[in-house]
């Protein structure tokens, strides 16, 4: 199975400012590095925590391109905002490889780029399944865009990916990660709230709730434990 990205080195100690953000953040004075010996890691933690924020600062590290139509207007610019990937160091197991990286909204930037290509050039659509993305359901779009970009060689990373999937598309995700893992040509990074995906057994799971980050057990995470107690007695959580 492929572990193509061997870890990440958080440089605190080359950091521009202590005082903004993300550089504020506790993850990123108090975790000094985050190994992946496993196919597929998970980030798990409260929305704030900087699970994204790394996520997306890892895959800049990495070379990773990031599609976006453009940036809307800010009332109050953060200046520090964009520089974390600056000080990631990222270390290979072996050679560099290309990947992707899979967000909600950057996702229907993509997608629309790719209609625009397509007007020109038809054949690009067969990169993704033979159709339209943005002419199918949100769920059916991102589980075509799935099924087809991650059966090349390459790092993936998706930030919340089950947000618009249904539990039974969270399912067909999860086997389809599995299924890529073990074919040993892709590696999968991935934020999620899912407890449907941090089941999954290939994976080590990160906790961002405490610091330093550590990796968890599944039945450790709060997510879990969550969905637990209210599938068996979900009443007490009601204010009926």
């Amino acid at each position: 199975m492929a572990n193509h990205l061997k870890n990440i080195i958080l440089e605190a100690e080359r950091y521009p400012t202590k005082d903004h953000y993300p550089f504020n953040l506790p993850l990123f004075s108090e975790t000094k590095e985050l190994v992946f010996d496993s196919p597929i890691t998970l980030f798990v933690g409260e929305n704030g925590s900087g699970k994204s924020t790394l996520l997306e600062a890892i895959a800049e590290a990495a070379g990773i391109y990031i599609w976006r139509n453009g940036m809307s207007s800010r009332y109050r610019v953060n200046r520090y905002e964009g520089s974390l990937h600056r000080y990631i160091k990222v270390n290979w197991t072996t050679e560099k490889v290309p990947g992707s990286f899979f967000g909600a909204q950057i996702f229907k930037d993509f997608a629309s780029i790719l209609e625009e290509w397509a007007t020109t050039d038809p054949g690009q659509l067969e990169l993704f399944g033979g159709k339209s993305l943005i002419s199918q359901s949100h769920g059916q779009s991102l589980m075509s865009f799935f099924k087809n970009r991650y059966k090349l060689k390459g790092l993936y990373l998706l930030d919340e990916p089950e947000t618009a999937l249904s539990p039974s598309s969270q399912l067909e995700l999860l086997n389809l990660l599995i299924d890529n893992a073990k074919a040993g040509h892709a590696q999968f990074i991935v934020t999620t709230h899912s407890p449907i995906l941090l089941a999954c057994d290939l994976a080590t799971i990160y906790s961002f709730d405490k610091m330093p980050v550590a990796s968890v057990e599944y039945e450790d995470t709060e997510h879990f434990k969550v969905y637990h107690d209210f599938l068996n007695d979900r009443g007490k959580y009601m204010n009926l």
